[in-house]
């Protein structure tokens, strides 16, 4: 017998989905029905669906599944980077694809002081981290400026999949990621 998840997981659950699917500014009823809870949960767990919105980006996992994609990749850095373009190219290609949940949150989400913010950023700053440490293992003479432009990459190819289905552009990313990755010193 599987036990229910507990309200917290739940409106983490629903949250996670819906605004995904329909963008952060999904209605506060819309997750409750989901969730199946009561208003008093969410003000209880997260203080506001702000709240919620910033938990639901930290405890995404995105970058995990990033280090993941590497890890599987073996132990060569070139290989490494490379997969996640690959990876990126499955992803894109998914009827369910709706473009990247983190640049959506913080081009919907106008207001400075939203908590999210923050949590869109510290992912940002991680993968640009975890992109970097790639790059100087592999000998790259810039590692920094290389994980930007791959960075650049990964977000236009994010972005380019919603705007031209079909178009499968971490292909031509992934062309790109290998002019980057023989910048070496």
């Amino acid at each position: 017998m599987t036990t229910r998840p507990g309200p917290r997981e739940r409106l983490l659950d629903a949250a996670r989905e819906l605004t995904y699917s329909q963008g952060v500014h999904v209605g506060v009823d819309a997750i409750l029905k989901q969730a199946d809870v009561a208003r008093r949960s969410l003000y209880q767990h997260f203080g506001s669906k702000d709240g919620l919105v910033a938990e639901v980006l930290r405890s995404d996992g995105a970058l995990d599944g990033y280090r993941r994609v590497m890890d599987d990749a073996g132990g060569d850095p070139r290989d490494r980077v490379l997969a996640v373009f690959d990876e990126l190219d499955v992803i894109t290609t998914r009827p369910s694809f709706h473009g990247c949940r983190y640049t959506a949150a913080e081009l919907a989400l106008t207001d400075s002081g939203h908590p999210a913010h923050a949590e869109v950023r510290a992912f940002k700053e991680g993968l640009h981290r975890l992109l970097t440490a790639e790059l100087a293992r592999h000998g790259h003479r810039d590692p920094e400026g290389g994980a930007d432009q791959l960075l650049v990459l990964i977000d236009g190819v994010l972005a380019h999949a919603v705007t031209r289905p079909g178009a499968r552009p971490a292909l031509a990313a992934r062309a790109l990621a290998e002019v980057v990755l023989a910048s070496q010193a």
